[in-house]
């Protein structure tokens, strides 16, 4: 729900467990520094055994009714943890019914970003921290999404942000929301061109990487000249490029890639570089679309 101000809130998906909030915290420290109103939303999809209490009898009537409950609970703790870290951010709740990840898209139509944890995407362990909620929410989401991996990874300094590049207009969009990322946090920015041979060869691999290192500068020249404050890195590096930026991303603040790149096939709604990233990468991942 865009504010009366015209400003676009920041979206979190709050998991259940009370013990899983570095999604929830990344979110508000971000609302803190954007002035963004924070939108805290918990959706009701089919129970789950953490939802089940020898309280609650086996009728569906009832079992709505403890999860309208418990859902409202969550929602107030997370709004308490807010408040109590970032006292100025404004923030609004939302309890909604059905699956998380369709939730969650609806709201993405007037979100800045849409925020949500993980554990790992092979593995379920919460309604909001699964591969089941931030693939196809990564994928169809028309504003960027976060994906905060948990347990906290440990940042280097001098602190950087790094952003994936192959000349695609996805990687275009994410060098924009990386410079915008890193200028807020002071942080330098990493950019790299990830050139991966074909299993052929080719004829001239000098030849190829010197083109690469022509498409990665005309793609961060005239960002660079709008953000003079951010120090810019960049480099071509010779690899996979899941490998190589699950790499780089071990000691960043954040790793920014585009949904789709040259890479994919038509008809792929998620690049596989993405992919693997979302479920590779040690810091927090912005998916941004075209």
């Amino acid at each position: 729900m865009t504010g009366a101000d015209g400003r676009r809130p920041i979206v979190v998906g709050v998991d259940p467990d009370p013990s899983k909030r570095l999604a929830l915290s990344w979110a508000a420290n971000e609302a803190d520094r954007r002035g963004l109103p924070l939108r805290l939303v918990h959706a009701q999809g089919t129970p789950t055994g953490g939802y089940r209490s020898g309280e609650v009898r086996p009728s569906w009537e009832e079992w709505n009714r403890a999860l309208h409950g418990l859902g409202d609970q969550v929602l107030k703790e997370a709004a308490s943890f807010v408040e109590s870290r970032r006292p100025t951010v404004e923030t609004s709740t939302l309890l909604a019914e059905g699956e998380p990840a369709w939730v969650l898209h609806e709201e993405a139509r007037n979100a800045s970003l849409v925020v949500v944890g993980s554990w790992h995407l092979s593995k379920r362990r919460g309604m909001f921290s699964t591969a089941s909620v931030a693939l196809p929410l990564t994928a169809h989401a028309p504003c960027p999404v976060v994906v905060v991996p948990e347990p906290e990874h440990i940042t280097q300094q001098p602190a950087y942000v790094v952003v994936g590049v192959d000349g695609s207009e996805h990687a275009a969009a994410a060098v924009d929301v990386a410079f915008e990322e890193a200028a807020l946090r002071g942080a330098l920015l990493r950019a790299l061109y990830v050139w991966h041979p074909p299993l052929l060869g080719v004829l001239d691999e000098d030849a190829a990487v010197r083109e690469c290192r022509r498409v990665l500068s005309e793609t961060v020249a005239g960002r660079a000249a709008a953000h003079p404050d951010v120090e810019l890195h960049h480099e071509v590096v010779r690899g996979h490029p899941v490998q190589v930026l699950t790499e780089a991303s071990r000691h960043a603040l954040g790793l920014v890639v585009g949904t789709r790149g040259h890479g994919g096939f038509t008809g792929m709604v998620l690049g596989s570089v993405s992919q693997g990233v979302l479920h590779h990468a040690h810091c927090p991942v912005i998916t941004v679309p075209a």
